[in-house]
């Protein structure tokens, strides 16, 4: 080898350790040029930093299913209404439904318990050995997902919307349970109904339910009565449930809660906050679901 054959192999093994220190230094030598992602690894990047923890013990204390401990008959409870939502989602009544795998959680007016059970449903599926789920708050009037779960607010369904955030996998958050995954409402916007009403929206809810057609997507939206947004999203999903409060909701209040949602759809009707009895099969939840007529 002579000597420019010598000094060229040396500058080749010069540039290739200097590309590798600029590889592992990036963050430290502003001088070289940075290292560029795609929008979808951005996302996933930010992700897994980000990954969500919830307290399993704090969430047990509060009524929650964390794990296969938590309190027996919350359980069943919750069996009992996701099995048909599963069958629904799954089965041979998916062919009659349009996007039978996104299911929204409301109620007729706020404090009947809505979110409570649209975690409580998010957490009974998880524990299904073949199924993902994606829990959304789309309650963007009031979201309160992050503080029911106890995490900082973080850039989540607005801000997609908005179009903000570069990819759909920058607002989906990992959680410490491998089957359960959420998107968080983002920050208000005056433009909400517009912006849950747009095209974005609409091929949001497409791309969620055909891209993973094995995950179950739970929305939990503001409730019914004196809002827009609600009857607006349930054109995008394949079935509801709306959460009923004991003794407190009125019957004429649900009639016309449910009269304002999608014909089209399957839905559910959740009694909440019941007076538990030996005799009550269903404990805090009674149940009922059909499609609306």
């Amino acid at each position: 080898m002579n000597t420019i054959e010598k000094a060229l192999a040396k500058q080749k093994l010069a540039q290739q350790e200097k590309t590798l220190n600029t590889v592992d230094n990036e963050a430290q030598e502003s001088n070289n040029a940075p290292v560029t992602a795609s929008p979808e690894y951005i996302g996933s990047q930010t992700n897994n930093k980000e990954k969500i923890i919830l307290n399993g013990d704090r969430l047990n204390d509060r009524g929650f299913i964390y794990s296969p401990d938590s309190a027996h008959h919350i359980q069943e409870e919750f069996r009992h209404i996701k099995r048909k939502l599963l069958n629904n989602a799954f089965g041979l009544a998916a062919k009659t439904l349009h996007n039978s795998n996104l299911i929204m959680v409301t109620s007729s007016h706020p404090n009947e318990g809505k979110t409570y059970v649209a975690i409580n449903l998010a957490l009974s599926i998880a524990l299904e050995q073949d199924k993902t789920v994606l829990l959304i708050d789309a309650d963007v009037l009031r979201p309160s997902l992050h503080r029911e779960l106890e995490f900082e607010s973080k850039k989540g369904l607005l801000e997609y919307l908005l179009a903000e955030v570069p990819s759909l996998s920058d607002i989906i958050y990992s959680t410490n349970i491998d089957n359960l995954k959420l998107v968080p409402a983002g920050k208000p916007h005056h433009l909400t109904n517009e912006l849950l009403a747009s095209e974005r929206m609409e091929n949001l809810a497409k791309e969620l339910a055909e891209r993973y057609p094995d995950r179950i997507v739970i929305f939990d939206c503001p409730p019914i009565i004196g809002v827009t947004e609600t009857p607006v999203l349930s054109d995008l999903v394949g079935q509801a449930i709306v959460v009923v409060e004991e003794s407190k909701t009125k019957t004429d209040d649900v009639k016309m809660a449910v009269s304002q949602l999608n014909s089209d759809i399957a839905l559910g009707l959740v009694m909440n906050k019941t007076i538990r009895s030996k005799k009550d099969i269903y404990g805090y939840y009674g149940y009922g679901y059909g499609r609306k007529n």
